[in-house]
């Protein structure tokens, strides 16, 4: 989680800072091209004046129409696109062809005299009205006032034409679709007819009232059903007891009780021989306890008494007398519930016969009164259609020579007057394009020069570890070299930039060991290597290094002048003469800083440099010194650099912003590799600090006042 937002912060910073070279890099095209700018803007404002200087004026003429429209929507419609975009498509329709060739054709017949010129005809609308302002503007005052005016009479004339063909279009498909719908309506007629001579319609209307009726039938059969159900699982004593309750609950109700129902429905209800379930149960019970209740006298009685006492027979008597009645309304009581579950039985089987029936019947009919209804809503919609397209057809015929848009010329078409606004017109236009011609050129010679603006930019284009950024300064006085630098020295983000140099050169983790022989050189001259290498020097030897700084341009070294060093003698005599080196170094200024001069100018260092003189010297003066920094030629300019670069121990590439090609700086780069040299990093010199991504020193200057 922390990586990925560590990542996507860096990516962040990265595109901020890209946007913010590539603004200063068009900023400072800005500021060195703006003569391109100048210069496309000042032709083409000359071409424009030209032009108009020889073109014939232009006369407008000015007209205004106003366009209404009067609409009938019913409730529930909706707004058309039309409706929305009326006032374009009425403008288009006004500069439209149609328009236009009806307008040039008017004219030419109303007026031969006039000799046909181009016209540009321009419709604009105020704002929220419908006034049409038309502008006609051409060479010919007069004919453009006659056009413009043709223009918007050929305009009303259109409208008027198409409103009566679009009526006499509508009209026609109604009264096609009228047509077609007549054979239509007798069919549905005659499908009416026949459907009604074949059925009853009374019946079927009826449909409502047999479903009520079978779902009556089928409630009644469930009653059965449950009853006989009940009375197949109920014993005799049980059944005595619900019938005993029943009666006692539904003998203050004027409806038959369930056991007469059962009767009725069985059609057995008043037959011969059928007692009254009611009373057969009650005396059956009633007499069942009094057995019970003798046999509870006699039982506590048999405590005292003997079963010979007349008491005792008696009772014996009076039990089985009850017993013997006992049995005969047992039997008849058992007969009635045979009778009822009889009854029962062939109630069920009369319902489901009836349901059978019904339910066909019923069937058969919501079938047929489903048909009528589709026939009759069939019937129904196809008048419907009818009557609303004849109505439809009837407003149109009436309306028909009722337009519903009111077009009126509220201002004809005015004298043509010379169009005031020509020359600021084209002198705007022609200024625009200009300034955009101006910077497509600048985009052209941006995309053509890969010099380096910013940090940002050189980190892009090279792979290489940049040791440090030189900030530009400015020379003073009639000098044509910058002073170098002084241990009092006041250019605080001047000396502080080497100072970072000096620190990245000594603290270098990837060298082992650290470099003591440092080549200072460039791709091309005016990179600015010799101030580089002047100032490196003189960064470490006030660092308390003892430092040999080696002019080993022999064709153009001018380290002398830059330290204010008189020498005779110097590298060059080393080489030619044998000389002992030792001898041609001179003390500079400098404390630890001595400088070995270029002496005379010759065209062969690189001889000089591939033969063993040299290697002795790089060896000795490596042990007599802690750092040995050797400027030589540039590396596009002479071979001195590719043959010297193998033999020391580093080298320091400058690049000067806003000078250096890169294509160039990686052709010196790739010399340098094939011939095994250790590219020890790039020098950023002279960056403008005004550039986004300079962010140290320069901005700091107050912490170094005393």
């Amino acid at each position: 989680m922390n990586d990925q937002s560590v990542i996507t912060s860096d990516d962040r910073h990265v595109r901020t800072g890209k946007f913010f070279a590539r603004v200063y890099r068009y900023r400072n095209l800005l500021v060195q091209r703006w003569w391109v700018l100048l210069i496309c803007l000042g032709l083409s404002l000359a071409a424009e004046t030209l032009y108009l200087k020889y073109s014939p004026a232009i006369y407008i003429s000015v007209g205004q129409m106003i366009v209404s429209i009067k609409l009938n929507i019913q409730q529930g419609s909706l707004y058309t696109e039309e409706l929305s975009n009326f006032l374009g498509t009425q403008a288009a329709l006004m500069q439209g062809s149609e328009v236009t060739q009806r307008a040039r054709d008017r004219v030419a017949s109303q007026n031969p005299n006039l000799t046909p010129k181009p016209v540009l005809l321009t419709v604009n609308v105020l704002p929220k009205t419908t006034i049409f302002i038309l502008r006609a503007s051409g060479e010919s005052p007069e004919y453009s006032r006659a056009y413009l005016q043709a223009c918007m009479e050929e305009y009303i004339s259109l409208k008027k034409q198409m409103a009566a063909r679009t009526s006499d279009t509508t009209i026609e498909g109604l009264t096609v679709q009228l047509l077609k719908l007549e054979p239509e309506m007798q069919k549905c007629d005659a499908q009416m007819q026949s459907f009604l001579s074949t059925n009853d319609i009374a019946l079927m209307e009826q449909v409502n009232g047999l479903g009520g009726y079978l779902t009556s039938i089928y409630q009644q059969l469930a009653s059965a059903q449950s009853e006989s159900d009940l009375l197949q699982t109920m014993t005799l004593d049980q059944n005595l007891l619900l019938e005993q309750g029943r009666s006692t609950v539904m003998a203050g109700s004027p409806n038959l009780g369930m056991g007469n129902s059962i009767l009725v429905n069985a059609g057995l209800q008043g037959q011969s021989g059928l007692i009254s379930p009611n009373t057969i149960g009650t005396e059956y019970l009633a007499i069942k306890q009094q057995i019970l209740l003798l046999k509870a006298d006699r039982e506590r009685y048999a405590a005292f008494l003997k079963p010979k006492h007349p008491q005792m027979v008696t009772l014996d008597q009076e039990i089985e007398k009850l017993g013997r009645v006992l049995e005969i309304y047992r039997a008849q009581s058992v007969e009635q519930l045979d009778a009822r579950k009889s009854a029962l039985a062939l109630q069920i089987t009369n319902l489901e016969t009836q349901t059978k029936i019904r339910g066909k019947e019923n069937l058969e009919i919501s079938r047929k009164a489903a048909q009528y209804e589709r026939l009759k809503a069939k019937a129904a919609r196809v008048q419907s259609l009818y009557d609303q397209l004849l109505a439809t057809l009837q407003t149109l015929d009436v309306n028909k020579e009722i337009s519903p848009e009111s077009v009126t010329i509220y201002e004809p078409a005015s004298d043509g007057i010379p169009d005031k606004t020509k020359f600021q017109k084209g002198m705007i236009m022609a200024g625009l394009l200009g300034l955009g011609l101006g910077m497509v050129i600048l985009l052209l010679l941006d995309r053509v020069d890969d010099r380096m603006n910013s940090f940002t930019e050189l980190e892009e284009l090279f792979d290489e570890d940049v040791l440090g950024q030189i900030p530009r300064e400015k020379k003073t006085g009639k000098n044509l070299i910058i002073p170098a630098l002084q241990p009092d020295d006041q250019r605080h983000p001047f000396v502080e930039a080497y100072r970072n140099l000096r620190s990245s050169l000594l603290y270098m983790t990837h060298a082992e060991p650290r470099p003591r022989t440092l080549l200072v050189t460039s791709s091309v001259p005016g990179d600015g290597k010799s101030m580089t290498a002047t100032n490196l020097a003189i960064t470490m030897a006030m660092g308390g290094s003892r430092v040999l700084i080696v002019d080993a341009d022999l064709r153009k070294g001018s380290l002398s002048n830059r330290l204010n060093v008189e020498a005779d003698t110097g590298f060059a005599e080393v080489f030619l003469a044998g000389t002992n080196w030792r001898h041609a170094v001179k003390q500079t200024a400098i404390p630890n800083l001595s400088l070995l001069p270029r002496g005379t100018t010759t065209q062969r260092s690189s001889e000089f440099f591939i033969g063993p003189v040299m290697d002795q010297f790089l060896k000795e003066s490596a042990q007599e010194y802690d750092y040995v920094i050797i400027d030589t030629a540039p590396v596009m300019a002479a071979d001195d650099v590719t043959s010297l670069a193998p033999r020391v121990d580093g080298i320091v590439f400058v690049v000067r912003a806003e000078y250096t090609s890169s294509r160039v700086a990686h052709a010196a780069l790739n010399m340098l590799y094939q011939r095994k040299a250790n590219v020890l990093g790039l020098v950023f010199n002279s960056v403008h600090v005004s550039t986004g991504d300079y962010y140290y020193y320069y901005r700091y200057q107050d912490y170094h006042k005393a």
